[in-house]
């Protein structure tokens, strides 16, 4: 009977490593996409999926904006070889406030999404920007397919977020 408990007493603390995603890696990477937060939810089921940022402490915060997977968006939005997970922070502005690569299988990875310049080139971008690789998007390196898919992604789910989210200015929501 100890063996078993202390087999659970494992599993336990083990599970959230092996599947890759802890509470605190988690919290991590939504403070990277959206550094301005002070706090976030849980993941709302939506639609469309999405975090909650707050900026503010637990007394008086309001929403600064929102983070969400790009591949719970747009889950038919294929790389070159399959699909570019990534998280994207918007404000209610409708601007970028960060992207983070978080999964891909694509061949050439690391010369094109993989790279630190791929996702540092959407901050600060307007959703209303036309994403166009080789002209508002640098393609960082010649993998086309993938730079585009990645491109695609970001802006179609970050416009679907703002017209389900984000309510513009004088318009009652």
């Amino acid at each position: 009977m100890r063996s078993v408990g202390i087999v659970l007493l494992i599993s336990a603390v083990m599970l959230p490593f092996a599947v890759g995603q802890t509470p605190d890696s988690l919290q991590a990477r939504l403070k990277r996409v959206f550094p301005a937060a002070t706090a976030f939810s849980p993941k709302e089921a939506g639609p469309p999926p999405h975090f909650i940022a707050y900026i503010g402490d637990t007394n008086a915060r309001t929403i600064a904006g929102y983070v969400f997977w790009t591949t719970d968006l747009e889950p038919l939005e294929r790389g070159y070889d399959g699909p570019i997970k990534m998280l994207v922070g918007v404000d209610t502005k409708g601007i970028l406030t960060g992207v983070l690569v978080t999964e891909n299988r694509e061949p050439y990875g690391y010369f094109s999404v993989d790279r630190p310049e791929f996702a540092a080139q959407f901050k600060g971008k307007s959703i209303g920007d036309p994403f166009k690789v080789r002209g508002d998007v640098d393609g960082v390196s010649g993998a086309t397919i993938s730079i585009t898919s990645a491109s695609r992604a970001i802006r179609n789910a970050s416009r679907r977020i703002a017209r389900a989210l984000i309510t513009p200015p004088g318009a009652a929501k």
